[in-house]
């Protein structure tokens, strides 16, 4: 009986377990888990909602999404793909439903369905969970692997480290003579201090515009600005492109904020029309263009030194010019980052080079499999990163059950 080890007790280990055990019942599978708890990552994912994968099924498209892992994941997601995402789940009793942003979730809204058919699949398959075995050595003898934790010590003909972005198991994965992408924080919200958008946290425009000078850094989407600054898709899309370039910034940079995704002379000729149109109206008191807020209108009508009280025939040349820019070409300091929500995801990992993707397998060590993010893959926010490790673990448990 063709003895498996699964190193890590998430997404990707469980997903990959499972499906290799159905595909061959011969095999004996084991997961070992560091922690005390399995699927902890799952559990607080998308809110507490689990957002499974995105509503993207064509798999050029999809790869789009992957500053890191682009090119690789396209054979494998030809193989593995959104919508045989769609089937597993729902053949294991959890409907899913794509939301407006084309997230998609289970019909549940909880993360606590897909640990619980998870857990429910790996008891009929009689698959071992072992808590409280951090790996603390891997090596080859012959043809099989031993490991071993701080409790015990196992022996297999294969191994599946699906440990996620740990540093330990990097380190583990270096010893056999693995190359390692330093890590470095994606996923991140702008750390900003700027009385334009002091006290209004919650606001959001819906398609702004944002580039980081000095780079060709740049992303369109909506924006929400926070107690510490900027966050939203289109701030999380900058972070996870750029999350090399802004960690050599040591993320101190200038961030460029164009409010409506127009250009600096469309801006400027709507102003000059309102100025006509609306000449007798105080201009602080309404926005001229629906999308921006009353209160974000009002700082930006201040930062262009337009008076409380002034009205729009009254406005100046430079006090329309400067409306525009701040519309347009709203420059920002950021200094540092923050975590988005409780998750926490890493540019980094296993250098990509060493990985056969055909089978997700090592190109050093036959009978060696990496899936998920301990892989130097990561993805922009949208349910992507999961994409990722249940297209590896499906990959990886065709190559398992293979006799």
């Amino acid at each position: 009986m063709k003895k498996i080890i699964v190193i890590g007790g998430g997404a990707a280990g469980f997903f990959t377990a499972i499906n290799a055990k159905e595909m061959n019942s011969d095999l004996d599978i084991t997961i070992l888990e560091k922690g005390k708890e399995v699927l902890q990552k799952v559990k607080i994912s998308g809110g507490g909602r689990c957002n499974v994968t995105h509503a993207c099924f064509t798999p050029k498209e999809l790869c789009e999404f992957y500053p890191r892992g682009e090119k690789e994941l396209l054979g494998p997601f030809h193989q593995f793909m959104t919508g045989d995402t769609f089937e597993w789940f729902e053949n294991n009793g959890i409907p899913l439903k794509i939301e407006d942003d084309n997230r998609v979730f289970p019909e549940s809204n909880s993360s606590q369905t897909i640990i619980d058919c998870f857990l429910r699949k790996t008891k009929e398959l009689e698959i071992p969970i072992l808590k409280n075995q951090g790996v603390i050595s891997i090596e080859k003898k012959a043809n099989r692997w031993l490991v071993n934790t701080k409790n015990d010590e196992f022996e297999c003909d294969a191994l599946v480290i699906a440990a996620g972005s740990s540093k330990q198991v990097w380190k583990l994965s270096e010893s056999i003579g693995h190359s390692i992408v330093d890590p470095v924080p994606s996923l991140f919200t702008f750390n900003i201090k700027d009385h334009r958008i002091a006290d209004i946290s919650g606001i959001s425009v819906p398609n702004a515009t944002v580039k980081i000078h000095g780079t060709k850094l740049e992303a369109s989407g909506p924006l929400l600005i926070t107690h510490w600054g900027m966050s939203g898709p289109a701030v999380l899309k900058l972070s996870a492109f750029g999350a090399r370039i802004l960690a050599e910034k040591q993320y101190q940079y200038q961030v460029e904020v164009n409010w409506l995704s127009k250009s600096y002379e469309e801006v400027l000729e709507k102003l000059q029309e309102i100025k006509q149109i609306q000449s007798k109206k105080q201009v602080i008191l309404k926005s001229p263009f629906a999308i921006i807020p009353r209160r974000l209108w009002e700082r930006i009508v201040i930062t262009a030194k337009v008076e409380r009280n002034q009205n729009w025939a009254n406005l100046t040349k430079n006090q329309i010019n400067e409306l525009a820019n701040q519309l347009t070409k709203a420059v920002f300091q950021a200094n540092g980052k923050s975590t988005f929500k409780e998750e926490f995801v890493t540019a980094g990992g296993i250098d990509l080079k060493e990985i056969n993707f055909k089978r997700f397998e090592s190109k050093l060590h036959s009978n060696l499999f990496f899936v998920g993010e301990v892989l130097n893959i990561d993805a922009v926010t949208g349910g992507f990163n999961f994409q990722n490790a249940w297209t590896g673990g499906w990959i990886i448990a065709n190559s398992l059950s293979e006799e």
